[in-house]
Order: structure tokens, then C-alpha cells, then sequence
């Protein structure tokens, strides 16, 4: 996984939990969207950059989440996450949740994110420049 970037460390805490005792799905949400907008940032592609540099921004147009092993209170948790395609007006982000200490995978997201011009509040292609930045760090979703 050399070429997915680690971002995002963290500890599942009881205010996580719910009545089942296990780390409640909103959670998941709130620490995959984190990691997301690390992975941005490992791209420079910052919200601050994406306005002044490249005249856009981006939106969450999908999200999927598959939870495969329920963390619980205490439990360490690991986040790394890859840009997997490039489309005409979106990329897709994959980030994947493990157990530090069984090092298992929990729970794996991928997210759409579609480019958006503020003033016309409607798509746009991916300016070219990011696409400079971007194409030569795409992973295969299943490079291991």
C-alpha cells in the first residue's frame, strides 16, 4: 500500500459508540471525510487553492461506505486513501479504515467528487492544471 498516503490516525472513543457498543456509522462518515480533505491537501489542492489557483471547487456528488469489522470503544483505527479515476468532471477517492493492532480492514469508502463553479452553482471539467497534478498519482483501486 506504498502508494496509497496515510491520512488519517484516531481512536475510537465510547462517545462514538452507540447502544450496540460498537463505533456508530455516522462516525465512520465524520472520519472518512477528514481523511478526505487530507488527501487534498497532500495534493496541494487545498479548498483555499482549488478557489484562488484554479478558479473551482468540489462537492461530494457520492459516497458508499461497506463496513466489514466493527470497531469499538478504544479500538486504534489507520486511514489511507488513493485517487482512483479521473473523469470529465469528477474524480473518484477511495480510503480504507484499518485496525492498527489486528490490522484488519474495517471499512473501505469511495467517494465522487464532481467539480463545481461557484457562480454558474453547475458542473465543470477538471481544469487542466489539476489534472497535471493529479494524473500521474491515480492508483488501480485494486493495487495492493
Amino acid at each position: 500500500m506504498d502508494r496509497w498516503v496515510e491520512t488519517l490516525r484516531g481512536m475510537a472513543f465510547p462517545m462514538h459508540c452507540d447502544h450496540m457498543n460498537h463505533v456508530n456509522n455516522r462516525w465512520y462518515s465524520h472520519f472518512f471525510d477528514d481523511a478526505s480533505l487530507s488527501l487534498w491537501s497532500h495534493f496541494g489542492l487545498t479548498e483555499k487553492a482549488l478557489r484562488e489557483r484554479f478558479n473551482t471547487s468540489a462537492v461530494i456528488a457520492h459516497t458508499q461506505i461497506d463496513f466489514l469489522k466493527e470497531l469499538v470503544a478504544s479500538d486504534q483505527f489507520i486511514i489511507r486513501s488513493a485517487l482512483t479515476t479521473i473523469g470529465k468532471t469528477s474524480l473518484t477517492l477511495q480510503s480504507e479504515l484499518f485496525h492498527i493492532d489486528e490490522e484488519l480492514l474495517c471499512a473501505r469508502q469511495t467517494m465522487i467528487a464532481v467539480f463545481f463553479n461557484d457562480k454558474t452553482r453547475s458542473s465543470q471539467p477538471v481544469p487542466n492544471a489539476i489534472r497535471e497534478i493529479l494524473e500521474p498519482v491515480i492508483v488501480d483501486a485494486h493495487e495492493r
